[in-house]
Formats: structure tokens, sequence, C-alpha cells
């Protein structure tokens, strides 16, 4: 395989500089990120949920929820099987790397395994992607695949470029080569995902696939589009805008302009204290070492609450006796 072609634009640049400013003040390059195991959960079941929605599963953000917290859904058994698929294979990411191929092959088994014969196989014959009677995308003939992947992951393995154009044009090229008789859609998504992951951890945890599925029809035109242009770059920057609409909603979008730097590290400390669960006022206190109430409510509570990090048990009474406090 030839080296992937893109040029890099003053608007990738400038999406990559957004996107480095975001994770910086979201906190996200440490391990006192805001991203609490909550919030990380919740973004896992959106990304499923997005990334499957996009291929048509019909399952709602509700249903997807109550799958993976174990519970029984209503509705078609295939659909229900691709959830767990993909939770499976999103709870494995950080344990695969992004140039092993044997690695996206394991990765595709367990996200097809009891949906397409072969799960985790190369497609043996011929595909296209079609938009109603027309014919859109020829992929390459399938005895190139196995070489147009290795060398795709060759040039991951050795390219200089930033993880977030190198993530994003690996995902094109995916979709081109379209190594699998099924599922290139979701392995592409989550490959992209896996580098991001590399190079920040708490990216693996970012709901960039509930952006893309709002942006569906966009997505596919400039598929298109790159495959007509034989050059990544318009996906790339697509690709980019989306990641930072991610980033600006997983966190809202002036925290940072809301409290001081002072009471950001208070907040953590408190978010800290609630993942073992909802604690009350006193609770809290004790557990972070406080006696002075209004300090605790002042610097601790109000700006967690006001930033939408954490939520009363009982909403509809904030001066109940049994209140509680949890991550949101």
């Amino acid at each position: 395989m030839s080296e992937p072609s893109f040029t890099i634009t003053s608007s990738i640049l400038d999406l990559v500089a957004q996107i480095g400013e975001q994770i910086g003040r979201l906190g996200l390059a440490d391990d006192h990120q805001l991203l609490t195991p909550t919030l990380r959960r919740a973004n896992r079941i959106k990304t499923i949920h997005a990334s499957l929605a996009i291929e048509n599963n019909s399952l709602s953000l509700d249903q997807v929820t109550a799958l993976i917290e174990g519970k029984r859904v209503l509705g078609p058994a295939s659909e229900i099987l691709e959830v767990k698929n993909a939770f499976a294979a999103y709870e494995a990411l950080l344990d695969w790397r992004a140039d092993n191929v044997g690695h996206l092959l394991a990765a595709h088994r367990l996200l097809m395994a009891g949906l397409i014969d072969r799960p985790g196989e190369f497609r043996r014959g011929s595909v296209g992607i079609a938009k109603g009677a027309e014919v859109v995308h020829i992929a390459p003939p399938a005895h190139l695949v196995p070489d147009q992947v290795k060398g795709l992951f060759n040039w991951l393995r050795d390219t200089d470029s930033h993880p977030l154009i190198s993530s994003s044009v690996v995902h094109y090229e995916l979709e081109f080569i379209h190594p699998f008789a099924d599922g290139n859609g979701r392995i592409g998504r989550l490959w992209q995902t896996l580098i991001l992951s590399q190079w920040k951890p708490q990216l693996a945890y970012l709901p960039v696939e509930e952006v893309i599925g709002q942006r569906q029809q966009e997505y596919y035109e400039v598929l298109a589009l790159c495959d007509n242009t034989a050059n990544s770059s318009a996906f790339i920057e697509f690709i980019l805008a989306a990641l930072l609409t991610a980033l600006k909603e997983t966190v809202p979008d002036g925290l940072t302009d809301q409290v001081t730097d002072q009471v950001t590290d208070q907040v953590k400390s408190l978010l800290r204290v609630l993942n073992g669960g909802p604690l009350s006022t006193s609770e809290c206190m004790a557990a972070l070492g406080l006696s002075h109430r209004p300090t605790f409510r002042a610097n601790y509570l109000k700006p967690a609450l006001d930033s939408g990090l954490v939520e009363r048990t009982i909403p509809d009474k904030p001066n109940s006796r049994l209140q509680k406090y949890r991550i949101r």
C-alpha cells in the first residue's frame, strides 16, 4: 500500500490546536481529570448507542443502558447481540495495539460474533457500498486487503503525524479498504478511538460517535468526496470538528469560567469522594476532613452542583434531611 494521501490544511491545524486547548482546560491530560467513573460509563453507553444507530440499530439509549446493566430488554435478537458485542469490544479497547493486525481481527471478532459468518477474518469477496440504486464506493479486491491493512498499520507505526490526524487517516482508510464483509463502519470508529486513547487515555470515553450520528449524512458525503479526490483531508476536518464538539459537550464549556483553579481542585476532591456512591453533607465533609459547613458548601458543593457534575438525590426537596449527593 502506498502512503495515505492527505494535506495538512490551516483548518486541520486550527482544529488540532483547539482540541489540545480543550483537553488542557478540561483536565484530561493528567490523572485528576473531570471524567469520573460515572461519566466515563455514561459516555461509553452513548458511544455504543450512537455507533450502532449509525448502522441502523433501532434500540433506544435507555434500552442500550438497560442491556449494559444486565437487564432484560425486548427487541430484535440481532440488535441486542450487537450491543453486547460492542460493549465487550470497547471494554477490551486498552488491551489492543492500534498498529497490530491481529488485534484488529480480534476486535472485529468481538464486534461481529454471532452476527456474520467468519467474524474476525478479512473478506473473501468483492464489496461495494450502495445508496439506493447508486453504487457510491467499490472497495479494493479482496486479495489486496491483507497487504493494504498491513501497509496502513506500518504507516501508523512510523508516521510523525499528530495522533489526532493519524487516527482520522486510519479511520478513513479502513472505510476505504473495507476489510471485512460487514462491520467496517463500527471497526473504523472503534480504531480511531483506540489510537486516540493511546495518546490520551481519557479519550477512550469520549462519545464522538454521538456527534457523528447527528451528522450522519455529512459523514457519508465526506467519505464519498474523499474517495473521489483520493485525499482524506476533508474527512480529517470533519472528524476533528466532531471530536471538538464532543469534548465541549462532555463537560460544559465555560466550566473553568464558573470556578477558580483552586475551586476546581476542590471539586475534583469531592468527585473522588463521591465515586463510591451517594453521600450526605456530613459524610462528604468527614471524608474530606472538613469541619466548617459553609466552606464546604461554598468551595466544594455549590461549584460541583452549578457545573452539573454532581446532583441531589432528592432534587425536589433541596433542604431535605435525607438529602444526599451523587455524581451525575
